[in-house]
């Protein structure tokens, strides 16, 4: 009766992590996917919008950031049916880290995470190496 209900607990299912809520938009199962010499990363993520209305989303990474549209009451997947994964350049960082990364949306406030880089070792990530010539 005492102990804390296990099923109440948040927690990132995957590789990736969800991105604790800092605006309308909800970012999950983000994760960074580098090549081997850790200069270059595909960011994925599944980015839902709840809200009525378009909403953008402002990702940074080692000085770098882009900005991402996603349609009102719609998810955008990073990386699948067709989206392109978002290629950062001039990383310093190798597979089995984490990167620090921001996120902001509508009129909140951000939030800093570290999210994990991973490499194409699993059969299912191979084709999110980014190739850099």
């Amino acid at each position: 009766m005492i102990s804390p209900q296990a099923t109440t607990i948040d927690y990132s299912a995957s590789d990736g992590v969800n991105v604790p809520p800092s605006g309308p938009l909800a970012i999950r199962n983000a994760m960074v996917i580098t090549d081997e010499s850790g200069t270059a990363g595909n960011f994925l993520a599944s980015i839902v919008n709840d809200t009525d209305e378009a909403q953008t989303l402002v990702l940074g990474v080692a000085g770098a950031s882009e900005t991402v549209r996603v349609p009102a009451r719609q998810q955008l997947l990073l990386g699948v049916d067709g989206n392109e994964p978002i290629l950062f350049e001039d990383l310093d960082t190798t597979a089995g880290a984490t990167l620090p990364m921001s996120f902001q949306s509508g009129d909140g406030e951000g939030v800093r995470i570290d999210v994990p880089v991973l490499d194409g070792g699993l059969p299912y990530y191979t084709e999110y190496v980014p190739f850099v010539e």
